[in-house]
This record gives C-alpha cells, sequence and structure tokens, in this order.
C-alpha cells in the first residue's frame, strides 16, 4: 500500500444496519465510489474503506456519523445519504450530525419529520427564534411542510393554542369557474395542499377533531381582516399572490404569544393585472426589524424528485438570458421601473 493510502474498518451490529448504511444491493457503493477515490470492501460485519488517506478519513467519520444516527433509531433514506456525502465532499461532516438530530416530531404512520438540507435546517431555526418568519423559496423545499410541522409540535407542545392556517384564493393561470355548494365547499380547492399536510402530520381523526373544536382554522387570506390572532401559530401559504394590502393586514392580526409563517415562490405570482407582490414587497420592508427573519431556500433545498432541482435551474436560466428583455418590459408595465 502506498504512502499515501489507507484504509478504515467498521464494524456493524447486524444485517439492518448494513441494510441502511450501504443501502439496498449495496445501492450506496457506487455513489461512494464513483465520487472518492477510494473502495468498499464489505467482510461480514464489516466494512473496509481503502484508498486514498485523506478520503478514506473523510468517508470513516461520514459513515460513523450516520451509524451513530441509524442506532438511535434513525430511519437512513438514500436521499439522506446522498446529501450526506454531499456535506462530505464540501468538508461538512460536522453538520450531518445537528442536521440529523433535529427531530420535529412523528406522524401517525411512524414517518420521522426532520430537515433534510441545511437550508431547512436554517428555516426550522428562524421559526424558532423569530415571531415572523418569511420564507422565499422554488417548489418543493418544504416551505409550507415543515411550517407545518413546526405548528403542530406547538400545537401538541401548549406552546400556542390553535392553528391559524390561510392562502390566498387565487387560480394559478385556470379558471375553475362556478364552484357549487357552501362556503367551506367553494374554498377547499385552494386550501388543499394544507389539508394534505394535516392530514399526514396529525392523521385524518384528530385534524377532524382539532377542526371541529376551532384549534385548527383554515380560511382563505381574506376572512382574517378585523381579527387579533392571540396565542396562535398562523401560517400563510403562497404569500406571493397575497396583496400588499393583505400582506400588511395579516401581519398587523399578530397578537401575543403568536408566530406567523409566511411561504411563497416570488417567481411564480398569479395576481390578476400584473399586481405586485405582497410577499416581494415584504420582504424588502420587513428585513431589517428585529424579531423578524427572512430565509430563502433554494434549488439545493428541493426535496421532491431530483428531476425538480434540474427543471428550476432551467428556468432560472431561461430566465436570466432570454427572459430578461421580457422581464424588465413588465416591470415598467408595472410601474417598478
Amino acid at each position: 500500500m502506498a504512502n499515501n493510502t489507507t484504509c478504515r474498518t467498521i464494524t456493524l451490529a447486524s444485517g439492518d444496519e448494513a441494510v441502511q448504511l450501504l443501502g439496498k444491493q449495496d445501492r450506496h457503493f457506487s455513489l461512494v465510489e464513483d465520487n472518492y477515490n477510494v473502495r468498499l470492501i464489505p467482510k461480514g460485519h464489516e466494512l473496509v474503506i481503502e484508498g486514498d488517506a485523506e478520503d478514506v478519513e473523510a468517508l470513516y467519520a461520514m459513515f460513523q456519523e450516520l451509524l451513530d444516527h441509524i442506532r438511535k433509531g434513525h430511519l437512513l433514506t438514500r436521499r439522506e445519504f446522498e446529501y450526506a456525502l454531499k456535506l462530505t465532499g464540501q468538508g461538512d461532516v460536522g453538520s450531518i450530525r445537528s442536521l440529523f438530530s433535529d427531530l420535529i416530531l412523528v406522524t401517525p404512520r411512524g414517518k420521522q419529520i426532520r430537515p433534510k438540507t441545511i437550508g431547512q435546517k436554517k428555516y426550522l431555526e428562524a421559526i424558532r427564534s423569530h415571531d415572523i418568519v418569511l420564507s422565499i423559496g422554488p417548489a418543493g423545499t418544504g416551505k409550507t411542510y415543515l411550517a407545518l410541522a413546526m405548528a403542530v409540535d406547538a400545537l401538541k407542545s401548549k406552546q400556542v393554542q390553535r392553528l391559524i392556517l390561510t392562502r390566498p384564493a387565487v387560480e394559478a393561470g385556470e379558471h375553475l369557474g362556478f364552484l357549487p355548494g357552501d362556503f367551506q365547499e367553494k374554498v377547499d380547492p385552494y386550501l388543499r395542499p394544507i389539508y394534505d399536510g394535516l392530514y399526514d402530520l396529525l392523521g385524518v381523526d384528530v385534524f377532524q377533531k382539532y377542526r371541529e373544536k376551532g384549534i385548527i382554522e383554515i380560511a382563505p387570506l381574506a376572512y382574517m381582516r378585523g381579527r387579533t390572532l392571540d396565542d396562535s401559530f398562523v401560517i400563510l401559504d403562497e404569500g406571493q399572490n397575497a396583496t400588499s394590502e393583505q400582506m400588511k393586514m395579516l401581519l398587523t392580526r399578530l397578537g401575543f404569544g403568536s408566530k406567523a409563517v409566511v411561504t411563497g415562490d416570488v417567481t411564480q405570482v398569479d395576481l390578476p393585472g400584473g399586481r405586485y407582490s405582497g410577499l416581494e414587497e415584504a420582504s424588502r420592508i420587513l428585513s431589517g426589524i428585529e424579531g423578524i427573519a427572512l430565509i430563502y431556500l433554494t434549488e439545493k433545498d428541493v426535496v421532491r424528485h431530483p428531476l425538480v432541482q434540474s427543471i428550476i435551474k432551467a428556468y432560472e436560466a431561461y430566465k436570466g438570458s432570454k427572459g430578461r428583455g421580457r422581464d424588465e418590459k413588465e416591470d415598467k408595465a408595472r410601474g417598478h421601473i
């Protein structure tokens, strides 16, 4: 063995540990060996890492960190392994511990809700330490779901007495036409993503019980006017579709013992007539106020299908080149230039 090569041995206590750490049918092997100058050699309940000394030491530290979390009950996914490998490549193995140890809650189905990226971790820390958080980022970054998880945790731990969840009733490029039924049936299509998240986090039965008791309230943004929201966790989803007036109205409803999280993607504004996004405006006006956090998530924080990251990058590249002239014309039409 050359002077710049070495090997390290990791001892695995069970076959289940091996499957989680190495992936089903050792699928994690290629991820490691394609990106590092090493070989992974399984020997019974041992894993030998052999190769370039620097790479071996980095991977040894990563595997030990992952193994520690697996032994604490963490169910390691392939996406999490890929992200841990990415952090290791950036020389940031230490972030794996802070990331995976941040358990928000466990759903009725046993799903562990944790941040999956460093950006999401910072998002959660901002919610814990600030009364108002504005979260801006593309689709798939977990903005709404993580806010809902934090809200449910705050409710269960009695930090707040109720959840107030709202969205602007703005159609995303489609005309749904006349919707039959009572008020709730008319607005439910706009609020469906919030329902889906709460069904997953609470279970349908618990959600319905909380809803009937008024502990959880879900309503269009326009119905927040004139209220004072005390001891509440308030979430405004799709905040980019709130007008300037609506955004100011909601944020000034906040009462004692309350938190507010506003989520949105300022690249997907569906307001009619070229109206300016209330979220984009609020991010500029409120950025320097103590107690208010502004969090930007990026395509690096996308936790949906891997192709979503590529789609977001492609659209950003298009907007930054061919779309630049078009955007300037739109801004002039809106009176922003």
